[in-house]
């Protein structure tokens, strides 16, 4: 390389995606080129998902989390309209300007082949969802969702690739190394493979992959860390039919409760109604995730959401991500990859082992998963909380408590550790912005790409 770019992008997530289509949209005479740590879409070939194997093959690179898309490309591409959830950005900007902004970026998704079918939480059986749910104290977040689908969300990305790859310079394969401040002159970016390039504008949206490194990086350039919270717990599966009269209603039913025991919140995440529960690779951990397909013959006789546990940690501790990874890597430890247990075995104190998963009514979707025991992995207050929330769910949708529900773990969301930014997203540093959920201000697409949306107006407006 050794050039110098207007403007260079770390990562292209969706927020590194929106960040450059805006960008060069705006500015068209702008040279602007993109870095990736993983692959060009159409190499992206994940074994797992492909259904070429049942078990994490530990690629290099993860085709699961890195490459064009992020670790949303495999997703079943869920997309909410709302600040309720899905990060921050609200901690820097009206909440008016982040709706138009989450807007923003679904028209230009719709102009990509995304649907126009709108999930809400706003009509009157939903309205009776949310009653109901208060008699338990469990809270429906409102939120207007589109279920894109993992093999339409390929495809969106797709065409968003052909749009603006055409404007933006795309490097796959090639790490970013380091990050060096060199004052009036912006920054250089220097590759794992030793190569160099200069820039005068610089946004990192590293995603959730590169959240440690770009930590690192961070505290090299003197730049202010906060502490961000760390969600752990368990993916659950049952039987379609237990959720349905809610997934019908509103896709994404997002629950949350306070324990009676220890206070905490625990919160539903990522419902995939008739989907399918995956395995992802985040550097070397296995973790636990969930699919859904638009497409009915693609489809399971199950239904899998997160039940994550939140927790904002004090001085001095520092690193939510490296404490997310020791979590998952004890259940790495004890079953080779992914743990799963049945409800009833965890109750009664006992560990899954094959016969007894045999003999489960709910068949599991990831059968690459190690029965076990989820309690010699979780903290005992974690597990708590998530028993707890399964009966309390149980309240509302009979039978999420049954014996033969199957808890996997353990899902992790890795969170780094938040920047210090201005309104638009700037750090410190004069000309260096930070986006998406690597940078820690977002969770999910919606607030991802409005986030590179922001950047690419922020420097928009200087020029």
């Amino acid at each position: 390389m050794g050039k110098r770019y207007d403007a260079a992008i770390i990562g292209c997530g969706t927020a590194g995606i929106f960040a450059g289509y805006e960008l060069t949209r705006l500015h068209p005479e702008f040279r602007v080129i993109t870095l990736e740590q993983g692959h060009a879409l159409d190499r992206r070939k994940c074994p797992i998902v492909a259904r070429q194997t049942d078990h994490c093959v530990q690629c290099g690179i993860c085709d699961t989390m890195c490459g064009f898309g992020g670790a949303g490309a495999f997703s079943d591409g869920k997309y909410n309209f709302t600040t309720a959830f899905g990060g921050w950005l609200t901690d820097f900007m009206p909440e008016r300007e982040v709706m138009e902004l989450i807007d923003y970026v679904d028209t230009v998704n719709m102009a990509h082949g995304a649907t126009d079918e709108v999930f809400s939480t706003d009509t009157p059986e939903a309205r009776a969802l949310r009653r109901k749910a208060l008699e338990f104290d469990l809270h429906l977040l409102q939120a207007r969702c589109k279920h894109l689908g993992t093999e339409n969300n390929l495809n969106i990305l797709g065409r968003l690739y052909e749009t603006v790859s055409r404007r933006v310079e795309y490097v796959f394969d090639t790490p970013v190394r380091q990050i060096t401040h060199m004052g009036a002159d912006g920054y250089r970016l220097t590759t794992k493979q030793g190569e160099e390039l200069d820039c005068t504008w610089l946004i990192a949206a590293p995603g959730r992959s590169g959240a440690e490194w770009f930590a690192e990086q961070c505290k090299a350039l003197g730049l202010e860390l906060i502490n961000n919270q760390v969600d752990i717990g368990v993916r659950v599966e049952l039987p379609a039919e237990v959720f349905r009269h809610i997934t019908d209603v509103v896709y994404e039913s997002k629950l949350v409760y306070r324990t009676k025991q220890y206070g905490d919140q625990v919160r539903t995440f990522c419902m995939n109604p008739f989907g399918h529960v995956v395995a992802e690779n985040v550097e070397g951990i296995n973790t636990v995730n969930g699919h859904s397909y638009a497409d009915p013959a693609l489809q399971s006789e199950n239904t899998n959401f997160a039940l994550l546990v939140s927790n904002r940690f004090t001085s001095p501790f520092n690193e939510p991500y490296r404490y997310g990874k020791h979590i998952a890597s004890l259940s790495n430890m004890l079953a080779g990859g992914v743990l799963v247990q049945r409800f009833g075995d965890l109750l009664q104190g006992r560990r899954t082992n094959d016969h007894r998963l045999a003999q489960s009514f709910t068949r599991p979707t990831l059968p690459a998963a190690t029965p076990g025991d989820l309690s010699l992995a979780l903290p005992k207050r974690h597990l708590d909380n998530i028993v707890e929330m399964v009966q309390t769910l149980d309240k509302i949708a009979p039978g999420t408590a049954n014996y033969d529900t199957l808890l996997y773990g353990a899902e992790v969301k890795f969170y780094s550790a938040r920047l210090s930014l201005s309104s638009e997203l700037e750090t410190a540093l004069p000309g260096f912005f930070a986006a998406g959920d690597g940078a820690g201000i977002t969770r999910g697409l919606a607030q991802a790409g409005a986030s590179g949306v922001k950047t690419a107006r922020a420097i928009s407006l200087r020029l």
